[in-house]
């Protein structure tokens, strides 16, 4: 903790202010100034409290040495093991600038505008569990500078003749891409990273561990080759569309001739550490999560949020009766076509149930995800060495618990649908006389459909949340000196 100089107290950052401030005689201090005995000398390291919480394995780091009673990445509420580390010191960074008070208004707003999300992620103790967290980024600065060679062609018809004008183009370049982000952690998701985004780097100040007081940090561990060609091919793709835009160039047709990075000149330097800020939730339902993070400086909210099954029912019911209403009122349908409508809708609730069920397959295994599979990768590469020939027999694929295809069963949500279709098909073929059983059909297939629908419901809640972490990284041991 860093002590205040009037009464010892624990001087934790404050958000308004961008001081640090004593809990107990309310004295400002510049995070500047306020340094530990440890930390005072100048270096690529300071010292950090580990926190690894036993459930999930996750780990974050603070400078403050209070215990923490929530675990941002499982949403388990325990007293977290905390040890000391020494972690690469960060560069750069952004101070929180939405206070927790903003970030819970925020995300109030968000939920409301979704009126089927459960009630739970609605209740005031699930949101006054955000936690202020310091996320681990890399930050490219992208140059491109020298002469520039392209190609670009013109064509245009006159009478029966096609002609084409080839143009050889040569001009100088002298471009710059500052602070192009990208998230270090394995644990934080790409898309939730990207959804939160962008970060207002202008606001970015020299880092000092005093700014972490108060607060938690994810601990990096993605390689920062994960996404330099990314970085590479935005400033790429950004300088060539400024390129074609010049109005001398209007109705050309530009040719590469090789790779842009080539073309232009591309340097990348070593990326920076750097740190921003990030309101943290989880809401942990089973062993699954829904994650809501809110974004520390400007105040984004993105959140996973499922959907509730009997709100969604009761309101298709409730929707339903003016529909019904409305087509008895002004259409007629014969019970053919009104069972044929039936059979397609039966149909299109088969495959997007299936759909849902790769999304939930993809989304498990974290295919979107490059930070998390780089981990994988190195995780699986340090551990080689290790392997028994037994062990190197090929392993059956797993699908998600939660898929609905475990040990090749057939998901059951798939049964109301395919019936209903199965039933559709036999009833026209046979072409009864008596309306009745058209009608009779129709009301069954819905009842299928129906059936078929909860299950949609069931796997999208599965979409939209998360398995329960299990960490396989050493966190602030892999930058421990």
């Amino acid at each position: 903790m860093y002590e205040c100089p009037n009464c010892g107290g624990n001087l934790k950052f404050d958000i308004p202010t961008q001081q640090l401030k004593c809990e107990h005689c309310l004295t400002l201090k510049d995070p500047y100034e306020v340094t530990k005995d440890r930390d005072a000398e100048e270096s690529n390291v300071f010292d950090a409290t580990i926190f690894t919480c036993p459930q999930c394995g996750g780990e974050i780091l603070s400078t403050d040495t209070s215990a923490a009673e929530f675990c941002s990445f499982c949403g388990a509420s325990t007293i977290l093991d905390s040890r000391i580390s020494r972690e690469l010191r960060p560069t750069r960074i952004i101070p929180f600038q939405q206070t927790k008070d903003a970030c819970k208004s925020a995300f109030i707003a968000h939920i409301k505008r979704s009126p089927f999300a459960p009630n739970d992620l609605k209740d005031e103790k699930h949101i006054e569990s955000f936690r202020g967290i310091y996320m681990p980024y890399w930050s490219y600065n992208i140059s491109q500078q020298g002469a520039v060679n392209l190609t670009a062609e013109k064509s245009y018809r006159r009478g029966n003749y096609l002609y084409t004008d080839r143009y050889a183009l040569s001009g100088s370049i002298d471009a710059q891409y500052h602070n192009l982000s990208y998230d270090a952690s394995s644990s934080f998701a790409d898309n939730i990273s990207e959804q939160i985004a962008p970060f207002d780097t202008k606001m970015q100040i020299d880092f000092a561990p005093s700014f972490l007081s108060g607060f938690y940090a994810d601990t990096a561990d993605v390689d920062s080759s994960i996404y330099e060609n990314d970085a590479r091919a935005l400033a790429n793709d950004a300088s060539y569309k400024e390129i074609k835009r010049v109005p001398s160039f209007s109705g050309l047709s530009f040719k590469n001739s090789g790779p842009l990075d080539e073309m232009l000149g591309t340097k990348c330097p070593t990326p920076r550490r750097v740190m921003y800020p990030v309101w943290f939730m989880s809401y942990r339902k089973g062993d699954r999560i829904a994650y809501a993070t809110v974004n520390g400086q400007t105040g984004k909210v993105a959140a996973d949020i499922p959907v509730d099954t009997k709100k969604y029912i009761i309101a298709c019911l409730i929707m339903a009766i003016p529909i019904f209403i409305f087509l008895n009122l002004f259409f007629t349908i014969s019970p053919k076509i009104t069972l044929i409508c039936s059979m397609i809708l039966a149909a299109a609730t088969f495959f997007i149930y299936l759909s849902e069920i790769v999304k939930i397959y993809h989304r498990d295994k974290k295919d979107d995800d490059r930070g998390y599979l780089f981990q994988q990768t190195f995780n699986s590469s340090t551990d080689l060495g290790n392997q028994t020939k037994a062990s190197k027999a090929p392993a059956m694929k797993k699908l998600p618990q939660g898929s609905g295809f475990e040990g090749g069963k057939t998901p059951v949500g798939i049964i109301g649908s395919l019936a209903a279709m199965i039933a559709a098909i036999f009833v026209c073929v046979w072409n009864p006389v008596s309306d009745i059983w058209y009608y009779g059909s129709t009301i069954l297939i819905f009842l299928g459909i129906l059936f078929t629908i909860t299950g949609i419901i069931r796997k999208y809640n599965i979409l939209t949340t998360r398995k329960l972490p299990q960490f396989e990284r050493k966190g602030g041991d892999d930058n421990a000196f």
